[in-house]
């Protein structure tokens, strides 16, 4: 058993091996606080034949015994991964995938299990230094360790690996990757935030992920195994250099055109299919080799113009944004909508307008809570012209709602102003090229139309990069073969005054903090462009709700009531939501939601509300209903729940005989309430008469 440690933010960050899963090609036990994951690596001895991509799969699941917790629902064992637990894998898969030899096609997987949990250090993190380790010791070919940390700011003070609590209170949440030399991935969210204060987080961060890749050296140092040979098909040259005098010029011609997305795709196939045809006869069988030749020609070709003329596939130098169109309302029957579309890629997003019960339960390793804003992505596969299952949501459109949903959160009003439980759902209709900025910008407009108070517009937009050696070239507002056959997608988000969101994955061993500042330069340019444009459509939220959107009021109790608005068994709220045809949350701290699709059953329910918790004041006026009569007076409701006794000398100015002779049950009577004694009431309708100079009528409902 080996152990290597070092200090991350005042705790001792540990990293064991040889003591666990000990027939997995690597295994380590990374632990930080009480939080332990266990992280294995295992790696297929061959590779089948007609493999032409690298199999990595991650997986990431939390016990809930790590938390000392069963699990909720009725079946009491983990099942299918949460959100959470996808988004996790997320974060251990993209900064790890860059650092495998491009010829290394052998089938590999990553699990991490989070074992022990002690509610204040996140095993993520943990989960994907874990992973970089136990590739690192093993014999599966892994170029270079690398560390990942997270970073919050409090009171204006950088932290890494801020505590649960402390993120509440911080104004930023970045979770970084890197190696020794260089960033490999950022992903996180912020309150608007500068570009100078997001490079200094990340040079902060890349501080701790060093000393996080040093220990992870001397573990390897210690305990690696020798690396397996790496079996490399050769590419006969001879084939690839008929490939290259059949197609070269042609190749050139369609990468130098400006042509749609169907348009390059189909010059694309054509060509392919002409070089396979004219060599089938010389080279049977070698249709796969002969596509692979190709697309490296398209990317060669494609990255060559752009770095040495700096013009891209679609004709646009590289800091140009995409034509925009944008309506919005558009579908009558939704709370909110907006069509936005930038090129060729378009977000149709509707907006959701609900109650207290709309809320997100969520339940993970923490205390269950609740969310009452939340983004859904949708990919259909028609919007790329492809057939394909729809089998439910997968790990990409999770990751890309959740930092849409990241991008737009900081901006939504506080449950005071705004108390509903809003959904954003984003449908992709078309895509050439980051949809989930497209969402962000399409979510941001539907909120407006929606009436939702939001505190300003947020924009997004995604960044390129093709870099060869010294040279480089950053391309604003990418498209979807600049995103493939390049170097970085880098997203950001955010408003006019700072950044609320940030992604960026990369397929090179890292850039330097030079492309990074001058990318997020140039990022901020391209979202300002794409704001101006957004805010000349819509520049505020509407002053109005749809009509079709519940009416939702809030109003204030004593602790001590709602028992009393709740009644025995339920029976008071649930006989109010019938009468009033309104839905009722009542919360701990005696908060009353209330929500109708019509304001004024709202209004009357909560005038009910304040009466059923009114305390009786002597000398107050009411307005009543008899619920008995006797032959020496009348009991009134002069309040829900809260009956007084009308005498018969009370009744009115002048001598009576019988009550029945002025009321009779059900009359609506005004009565003031003059005495109390021992929780019964006294009232008088002569004393209210006194009062409002009514004439001396009967009061009967009829």
């Amino acid at each position: 058993m080996i152990i290597k440690e070092t200090e991350i933010g005042g705790k001792l960050l540990q990293i064991e091996t040889g003591r666990f899963a000990k027939q997995a090609n690597g295994s380590v036990m990374v632990r930080y606080g009480d939080t332990m994951v266990l992280v294995t690596a295992v790696a297929a001895e061959s590779v089948p034949d007609d493999i032409d991509y690298f199999p990595l799969q991650v997986e990431y699941r939390e016990k809930t015994s790590a938390a000392g917790k069963f699990p909720g629902g009725y079946i009491k064992r983990e099942g299918r991964p949460s959100e959470k637990e996808i988004l996790s894998a997320r974060l251990v898969d993209r900064p790890i995938r860059p650092l495998f030899p491009a010829e290394f096609k052998n089938e590999t997987q990553v699990i991490a299990f989070v074992l022990s949990f002690d509610g204040e250090n996140d095993a993520d993190v943990l989960a994907a230094v874990g992973a970089s380790a136990a590739l690192t010791i093993s014999d599966i070919p892994f170029e270079c360790p690398m560390g990942e940390v997270r970073v919050g700011r409090v009171n204006g003070e950088y932290v890494v690996n801020p505590t649960h609590q402390m993120l509440k209170e911080s104004d930023l949440e970045l979770v970084v990757a890197g190696t020794e030399d260089s960033l490999m991935m950022v992903e996180g969210e912020a309150r608007e935030i500068s570009e100078e204060e997001m490079l200094n987080a990340l040079k902060f961060a890349h501080n701790e992920i060093r000393k996080i890749v040093k220990i992870q050296h001397e573990l390897r140092e210690a305990a690696g195994k020798p690396k397996m040979e790496i079996v490399v098909k050769e590419v006969n040259p001879e084939l690839k250099n008929d490939v290259m005098n059949l197609s070269y010029e042609k190749y050139k011609e369609i990468v130098y055109s400006i042509l749609t997305k169907e348009e390059r795709s189909k010059r694309n196939k054509e060509l392919n299919e002409y070089v396979i045809a004219a060599l089938s006869e010389k080279y049977p069988e070698q249709e796969k080799v002969i596509g692979e030749i190709l697309h490296d020609l398209e990317k060669e070709l494609m990255r060559k113009r752009i770095l040495e003329e700096g013009i891209r596939l679609d004709g646009r130098n590289t800091t140009q944004i995409r034509p925009i169109t944008i309506e919005t309302g558009i579908l009558p029957r939704t709370h909110g909508s907006s069509l936005f579309t930038r090129g060729e890629t378009q977000s149709l997003t509707t907006v959701t307008l609900g109650t207290k019960n709309d809320e997100q339960i969520i339940d993970g390793l923490l205390e269950e809570y609740s969310k009452k804003f939340m983004l859904h992505y949708n990919f259909p596969p028609f919007s790329v012209g492809e057939v394909g299952k729809m089998s439910g949501v997968g790990r990409r459109e999770i990751g890309h709602g959740n930092l849409a949903e990241r991008a737009l959160k900081s901006m939504m009003p506080s449950e005071d102003k705004f108390p509903y439980t809003v959904r954003v759902i984003s449908d992709i209709l078309e895509s050439n090229g980051s949809s989930s900025m497209a969402t962000v910008c399409a979510g941001s407009l539907a909120l407006m139309d929606a009436g939702v108070p939001v505190k300003s517009a947020v924009s997004g937009i995604a960044m390129g990069l093709v870099k060869e050696g010294d040279q480089y070239r950053i391309l604003s507002d990418i498209l979807g073969n600049e995103d493939h056959l390049g170097d970085m997608d880098f997203k950001v988000a955010g408003t006019e005054n700072g950044i609320t969101a940030f992604q960026m994955d990369i397929k090179i061993h890292g850039i330097s903090f030079e492309i990074m500042e001058n990318a997020l330069r140039q990022a901020k340019e391209g979202r300002m462009h794409i704001l101006k444009i957004m805010n000349e459509s819509i520049n505020e939220p509407r002053a109005y709700l749809s009509a079709y959107a519940p009416r939702l009021i809030t109003m204030k109790i004593d602790t001590d009531q709602i028992g009393l608005i709740i009644g025995p068994g339920g029976k008071t709220v649930q006989g109010m939501q019938r009468l009033f045809g309104v839905e009722i949350n009542i919360e701990d701290d005696g908060t009353v939601h209330i929500a109708s699709p019509n304001r004024d059953n709202a209004t009357k329910c909560k005038d009910y509300i304040k009466k059923l918790t009114a305390t009786p004041e002597i000398g107050e006026i009411y307005d009543g209903v008899v619920t008995k009569t006797t032959d020496f007076g009348a009991f009134v409701e002069f309040l829900p729940g809260k009956e007084g006794l009308l005498h018969i000398s009370q009744i009115d100015n002048k001598r009576i005989d019988k009550v029945t002779d002025v009321l009779k049950q059900g009359d609506k009577v005004t009565v003031k309430l003059i005495k109390t004694e021992n929780g019964k009431f006294s009232l008088s309708r002569k004393e209210a008469l006194k009062q409002s100079n009514q004439p001396q009528a009967n009061t009967s409902a009829e």
